[in-house]
């Protein structure tokens, strides 16, 4: 096992924030460990559809989010090696959701950059690199950075 520690908590319901009162609002965060399998992508996908739910997002909002969610942890999962955890964090903030996919590779992903003039498409022929595009696309915002561990790569969506 790695020195470094990874705690596996289950999402829902969150853990309530001991600094708030009992009967105050639960905390509207959670940071998952999802194994570092294929299977990771189904548990992050039901994650998130049941955390916007929780919060009555519209369709078309939880629809996007899970496919967002579903390309960062399938991206971290396929390009890290190794059997550590693959991290997904789900912030849900007053009008928005943001969603970080937290791996132990530092070395960034693809262009997450909005496409400029006379960039090319990625090549409908080719079975892979459409990813990254989704998420450029469909997000608000989206990016990453490095963490003490790796990298995390997220993206915002408007909820309301």
């Amino acid at each position: 096992m790695s020195s470094r520690h990874h705690e596996l908590r289950t999402a829902l319901p969150p853990e309530r924030n001991p600094a708030l009162p009992p009967d105050g609002p639960l905390p509207a965060s959670w940071r998952i460990a999802l194994p570092h399998s294929t299977a990771a992508v189904p548990i992050a996908r039901g994650l998130i559809r049941t955390a916007l739910a929780d919060i009555d997002s519209p369709a078309g909002t939880t629809d996007t989010a899970e496919l967002l969610t579903a390309e960062l942890v399938a991206n971290a999962v396929k390009h890290t090696g190794g059997a550590e955890p693959v991290e997904l964090v789900v912030e849900l903030l007053e009008t928005s959701c943001q969603v970080e996919v937290h791996d132990s590779d530092p070395a960034p992903p693809g262009d997450l950059s909005r496409p400029g003039p006379g960039s090319e498409p990625p090549d409908p022929w080719q079975e892979h690199g459409r990813g990254l595009l989704l998420i450029r696309t469909l997000s608000s915002s989206c990016g990453h950075r490095t963490t003490e561990h790796g990298k995390a790569v997220w993206f915002t969506l408007p909820h309301q």
